[in-house]
């Protein structure tokens, strides 16, 4: 075996990896392959047919370049690493998004792309316009905003606003959903392409939206400014600010631009302007610097022109498509109306239904609930019939005890009007008895006053009798041999042979038996009128037990409550009259 035959093979292929903006793919490309070649197999890959806005771009040293289409891969300043890491991005942006961005492809790569640039603060953009991108955004991902599916806090996990944004306001991320989704619930209806072109058309109105910017000087003492590439031109800046720039140069007033190692020259379309020149700290920064200003001014040229045949085709297809996907859209918006409508009228069949079932039900447990009631009721008829002819027996039982007690009422107002007539007659024989008391109490005071005037006569009687005995005592005795006792105090006689002398007072005597026999005769009245009111009262207590009686077997014998109001005295008058009868009889 030769020496040579030992020497390692060179490899004929080489891997390639390129990283989209919604995906990464790998590609095995032979050694002599040209720039141009692995592009177009990107392109196809993605299905891009507006190739000249994109670009692979790989990062060499402390910045980036991006890859020729003219000269071989490998021949280029690439990475050495396997694979090779290439990003497949926008290296030229459309003045009018609109209207020269054709593919759908070509705007979501776009739309991604400048989502990007705006979250990490590459794209300047105001907080309003970015909760108004940020709800584009939103119904670009989700859809049509559904209350009932997108519940708070269902972006809590997505990026949607830049951190410089963030910090400028105190509010939470609550808040800032809020706010994007009271957007976002305008939106509804639009589809997921018409999202992302809203979004874009916004975008491009943003002062930094499609420059790419890079640090010059203007001569040798080293003034530092900011050179910005774009659809538009060429801006100078001031180093603090991207937003205005201090002088412009538009592509339609440039003539000339070329650059020698690191010295810059745009010479303006006016000659009486002056040449412009600035200083690049780097040789590889002029070139692409170059390379930039090139692509943007052909693009530039080329949107002043006629569209090529090519480009023609692609805006009737991209109209064409637009027209059927509008058209699939219609239908489809159509066709979810009339789901939604459906499963509107089934849902309320449904409802119709559980309400019908529920009513049958209810219909059923009512009919049992009738049926029970029906039972019951002709069970309560019975009863109420056998009780309406109990009720029916007890009324005329009630009749005829209402008519015994008639009659009884009848001979209680007989017996009534005669007790009514014996206390009459008690109370007049009671005013007669007071009378006769007073009158009897007058006599005893005038026959108190005569005895004590009869004592008064018989004491001075008595008096006069020992006055008349001590004169004639002496007498006497000279007259009679033995002489007589001495006299009583209370009684005075003489007593001869022949002769007895009385000096009690006839008077006296007849009037004590006057009121010894007058005593008698009131006694006997008294006793008389004690036992005409003993039975006077054993009348009334019978005739209230009689009454009691009377009353406790009406209310017994009337179920339905019937009382006949009886027809004597009130209880509490006979009792008042008759207490008062008793303390008048007492007292006398």
């Amino acid at each position: 075996m030769s020496i040579l035959g030992l020497k390692k093979k060179q490899p004929k292929t080489f891997k390639v990896k390129v990283i989209t903006m919604d995906a990464e793919m790998e590609f095995s490309c032979e050694v002599k392959w040209k720039g141009k070649d692995l592009f177009d197999l990107v392109c196809r890959t993605v299905g891009l047919r507006e190739t000249w806005f994109f670009g692979l771009r790989y990062t060499v040293k402390d910045t980036y370049a991006w890859l020729k289409l003219d000269k071989r891969v490998l021949d280029q300043e690439v990475p050495k690493d396997s694979p090779i890491t290439f990003h497949f991005l926008a290296k030229f942006f459309p003045e009018k998004v609109e209207e020269e961005l054709v593919q759908e492809i070509t705007q979501h790569l776009f739309f991604l792309q400048v989502k990007k640039q705006i979250l990490e603060e590459e794209i300047l953009c105001s907080p309003e316009a970015s909760v108004l991108l940020a709800s584009y955004a939103v119904q670009a991902k989700y859809g049509d905003y559904d209350p009932n599916f997108h519940k708070p806090g269902f972006l809590a996990q997505d990026e949607l606003l830049p951190k410089r944004v963030l910090m400028q306001y105190q509010m939470t991320a609550d808040m800032w959903e809020e706010k994007i989704t009271a957007w976002y619930a305008e939106h509804r209806g639009i589809a997921r392409d018409e999202a992302e072109m809203e979004y874009l058309k916004i975008a491009q109105d943003l002062e930094m939206y499609g420059v790419s910017y890079f640090a010059i000087t203007q001569n040798k003492r080293d003034t530092d400014l900011l050179l910005g590439v774009d659809a538009q031109g060429l801006h100078i800046y001031s180093p603090n600010s991207k937003l205005n720039p201090n002088k412009s140069f538009p592509w339609s007033g440039i003539r000339n631009i070329s650059y020698s190692e690191k010295e810059f020259t745009i010479k303006p379309l006016d000659k009486k302007k002056d040449v412009f020149k600035f200083y690049s700290s780097q040789l590889r920064v002029n070139k692409l610097i170059l390379q930039l200003c090139i692509g943007n001014h052909d693009l530039f040229m080329r949107r002043r022109k006629v569209d090529s045949i090519e480009v023609q085709q692609m805006k009737a297809q991209a109209k064409e498509e637009k027209a059927r996907k509008k058209m699939e859209r219609q239908i489809l918006a159509r066709e979810k109306q009339m789901r939604e409508e459906a499963e509107r009228a089934k849902e309320e069949m449904e409802r119709r239904l559980f309400q019908l079932q529920d009513e049958a039900r209810l219909a059923n447990e009512a009919l049992l609930r009738s049926e029970e009631t029906a039972d019951l009721l002709a069970e309560k008829a019975q009863i109420a019939e056998e009780e309406a002819k109990l009720l029916a027996h007890k009324a005329a039982e009630a009749e005829q005890e209402r008519q015994r007690l008639e009659v009884t009422a009848l001979k209680t107002k007989e017996e009534k009007r005669l007790m009514e007539q014996k206390m009459r007659e008690a109370e007049q024989l009671a005013v007669k008895l007071v009378e006769q008391s007073e009158r009897r109490l007058k006599e005893a005071d005038h026959l108190k006053q005569d005895l004590t005037e009869a004592k008064d006569a018989e004491r001075r009687a008595k008096q006069k009798l020992l006055e008349i005995t001590k004169t004639t005592y002496p007498l006497i005795a000279a007259y009679s041999a033995p002489p007589a006792p001495p006299p009583e105090a209370s009684n005075f006689s003489y007593d001869s042979t022949s002769m007895r002398l009385d000096f009690k007072d006839p008077d006296m005597k007849r009037l004590s038996m006057e009121i010894e026999r007058e005593r008698l005769e009131y006694m006997e009245k008294s006793k008389h009128l004690q036992d005409q009111l003993k039975e006077l009262k054993s009348e009334i207590e019978s005739l209230k037990l009689e009454e009691q009686q009377q009353q406790a077997g009406l209310f017994h014998s009337d179920p339905r409550g019937y009382h006949p109001e009886p027809h004597y005295v009130p209880h509490s008058n006979r009792n008042s009259a008759y207490m008062s009868q008793m303390a008048f009889y007492e007292e006398v």
